[in-house]
């Protein structure tokens, strides 16, 4: 699987093809270039993915750093659109950088990179506020895919895991009890509606059409339920969804 293809509004992490790199389209390069923050302590590997994000029109990589105290200190500066992580950096807390990163810049989408990285391990990253991931082998073509659609709000995912990742979250979620948080969230009947179809698996852009509203006014109602759920990703929404508002499991069996 070369292309990253979309399973709902979870998409599928790239994996190693030879491809030359798309140009991006009309919509992203008139708009702000996606700033890029690159957490790497392989020094050949961090230049050389530096360099080449830097030559694509619609990336600026703000930083390129070898350690996770000074990714730290970047992403708190810079307050990039997107860091990339090195899984190992934190080892053997690798999700605790994944935290310390969304902290330091909670406006940040987070892609950790790995070669293998094991369905438990990339649940941790999910629960530590990671958006993707992909592989350290992928090609420049895959990485700037990448980076695009976690910076668009799509959660990338290894595909080993895309079947099956959801409704893992969704059971560990369902046997800690209802966060109070969650109950207590005073979210608007707009919000709510949104929520219900980011838990039927439904993107921005099909939400919009739905609910007949403009696809940035969809992202604005999405930041401000992570914001209200003090969450991180999409995935997580829906997790707690299918956790918190059983009407969801009953609209979707009344269709």
């Amino acid at each position: 699987m070369g292309v990253v293809t979309e399973v709902r509004r979870v998409r599928v992490a790239p994996r190693m093809r030879a491809a030359r790199v798309e140009s991006p389209s009309a919509d992203r390069t008139a708009t702000k270039r996606i700033s890029v923050l690159v957490i790497e302590d392989n020094r050949l590997l961090r230049e050389e993915l530096a360099a080449q994000l830097d030559g694509q029109a619609d990336i600026k990589v703000v930083g390129a750093v070898d350690a996770a105290g000074a990714g730290i200190g970047q992403a708190r500066e810079r307050q990039p659109h997107v860091v990339m992580v090195d899984a190992a950096l934190g080892q053997p807390e690798g999700q605790r950088l994944v935290e310390d990163v969304k902290e330091a810049a909670p406006g940040a989408r987070v892609i950790v990179m790995d070669l293998q990285p094991a369905q438990e391990a990339v649940i941790q990253f999910i629960k530590a506020g990671a958006n993707g991931f992909v592989p350290k082998d992928a090609t420049i073509d895959d990485i700037v895919r990448t980076i695009r659609s976690v910076a668009d709000g799509v959660d990338v995912v290894p595909p080993s895991l895309t079947g099956t990742l959801l409704s893992h979250i969704a059971e560990q979620a369902a046997r800690r009890p209802a966060t109070p948080a969650f109950d207590a969230a005073r979210m608007t009947k707009r919000e709510r509606e949104i929520t219900e179809l980011i838990a039927e698996g439904l993107s921005n852009k099909e939400i919009a059409q739905r609910l007949n509203i403009a696809t940035y006014t969809v992202k604005s109602h999405v930041h401000n339920i992570l914001e209200k759920l003090a969450l991180h990703s999409r995935l997580q929404i829906a997790a707690h969804a299918h956790r918190s508002l059983p009407f969801v499991e009953r609209r979707r069996t009344a269709r």
